[in-house]
């Protein structure tokens, strides 16, 4: 599929087709003015499924004809597309499969199963396979992409638009940056609506490969370890993403897994907001200094953390 950056007429429209299905998420003010800037966070995390892919799966179901959609849908996802196509797929009355990681976090694997999809358990470098090829033995039905995906890309836009319209004089914009598509699709809003907002993919420094492509002018490999901020996990910048998202993101800002802890524990403290790691890896850079003055919104991706992880980090720790 050749991508290109979300037509905000086709976002508008998303936003009216998925209206019915997604909630449209608060922008509320950090609570912490010890900072010369203004912190505001776009929680996507209170999406009924727990992250902001929703938008995304809603839009590609409702995009697709009856005769695409007659033997169902599957994906291939770290976690949270998953979940979000599974809820989806039963809004929808659809039958969904989902290919995911052997060592998916046990909340998440609960929400799937709870939702009722058949669920492939895969190694991890397989599954970044799969998202290459699209393709995996027996399975039938649509094949919904995690980021690479057009439709999913103009729903992931809903939330650009949404931050525009709450907050017009905005400064910058942090997204976390998984796969590329989400920041596509914020970035595209953004710049259709107010081009001079800068819009950043927030990474981590146990695998930030935006940051490293960026500077490289060309995708680029990197080592990469997975850890307990699993949302944003991947070695490299896909091909068919690179052209979109290296002429609409304004660069990267990384942080360190400690620094992503202190943004769970604190906005959970300040806000009473719980996020995953990936969810808080956009607030970490911004409380570190790292992207500038103004009005800054972090676009709190998603919140579905085991408890477990979740008490470490409150009580000081870093999870394994």
């Amino acid at each position: 599929m050749q991508l290109h950056p979300a037509n905000l007429a086709d976002i508008r429209s998303a936003s009216e087709r998925i209206a019915r299905y997604v909630l449209r998420t608060p922008l509320v003010r950090l609570n912490t003015y010890d900072k010369p800037f203004e912190i505001y966070l776009k929680l996507e995390n209170l999406q009924p499924s727990g992250a902001f892919k929703m938008r995304g799966a809603f839009n590609a179901m409702l995009s697709a004809s009856e005769e695409e959609l007659q033997d169902g849908v599957w994906t291939v996802s770290s976690g949270n597309m998953a979940i979000a196509v599974s809820y989806a797929a039963r809004e929808l009355n659809l039958a969904c499969t989902v290919v995911v990681t052997e060592d998916l976090p046990p909340k998440k694997l609960a929400a799937i199963n709870t939702l009722g999809s058949k669920v492939v358990s895969v190694p991890w470098p397989q599954m970044l396979e799969v998202a290459e090829t699209r393709t995996y033995p027996g399975m039938s039905g649509m094949f919904i992409h995690p980021f690479a995906d057009q439709t999913v890309m103009n729903g992931n836009g809903t939330i650009g638009l949404e931050i525009i319209e709450d907050l017009p004089d905005v400064d910058a914009i942090t997204v976390p940056y998984g796969g590329g598509g989400f920041a596509a699709g914020v970035a595209s809003a953004t710049k259709a609506l107010r081009p001079k907002t800068k819009v950043y993919a927030a990474e981590r420094e146990t695998g930030a490969p935006f940051a490293a492509s960026y500077l490289a002018g060309e995708p680029t490999q990197v080592d990469q370890r997975n850890t307990w901020v699993s949302g944003i996990s991947t070695p490299r910048v896909f091909t068919d993403v690179w052209p979109v998202v290296k002429d609409l993101l304004d660069g990267a800002v990384v942080s360190s897994l400690s620094e992503v802890a202190e943004a769970v524990k604190l906005i959970a403290i300040e806000n009473n907001v719980i996020a995953e790691g990936a969810g808080a890896a956009s607030v970490a850079p911004v409380l570190a200094g790292k992207v500038g003055t103004g009005k800054v919104v972090c676009v709190v991706s998603g919140g579905n953390i085991d408890s477990e992880k979740f008490i470490t980090i409150l009580e000081g720790g870093i999870p394994d």
